[in-house]
């Protein structure tokens, strides 16, 4: 205890620096949402989907009801999405990577409860949960 009053300023320091450390890392965790997470909002039915892949990727495989903005196209776009500000937003990537950037631009357009589905739909797929998939165009 004497260490700690006599070195406060070293302590306070420290403890600064730590939680400076950390709080990137948890901003970041508020903004994602496991696979898990994410089956509970659909099933609670006031959520949307957004899927940030290019169309053809996502014309290949996609969630069930997701609605396709390619990431590219997104700040053009957002204005379709107005009218779920109140809802769930869950944002689908190939791996969680550029979902993320979508979340940041959603954030600021004032989407407050936009996420990232961590992992992405490769990590969807894994866990064997429903997608709509069709067939090669020489296939049908």
């Amino acid at each position: 205890m004497k260490f700690l009053i006599d070195n406060i300023f070293l302590v306070t320091v420290a403890i600064s620096s730590g939680g400076a450390l950390l709080l990137p890392l948890l901003q970041k965790c508020n903004s994602r949402v496991t696979i898990l997470q994410a089956t509970q909002f659909i099933n609670q039915g006031k959520t949307l989907i957004v899927d940030v892949r290019d169309s053809d990727v996502f014309t290949v495989s996609h969630l069930i009801e997701a609605k396709n903005i390619p990431l590219k196209d997104l700040p053009q776009r957002i204005a379709e999405l107005d009218k779920f500000k109140a809802k769930n937003v869950v944002v689908v990537c190939q791996n969680g990577n550029q979902s993320s950037k979508a979340v940041a631009q959603l954030v600021k357009a004032g989407f407050s409860q936009a996420f990232s589905l961590d992992g992405g739909i490769a990590a969807w797929q894994t866990q064997g949960l429903p997608t709509i998939k069709y067939p090669p165009p020489f296939c049908r």
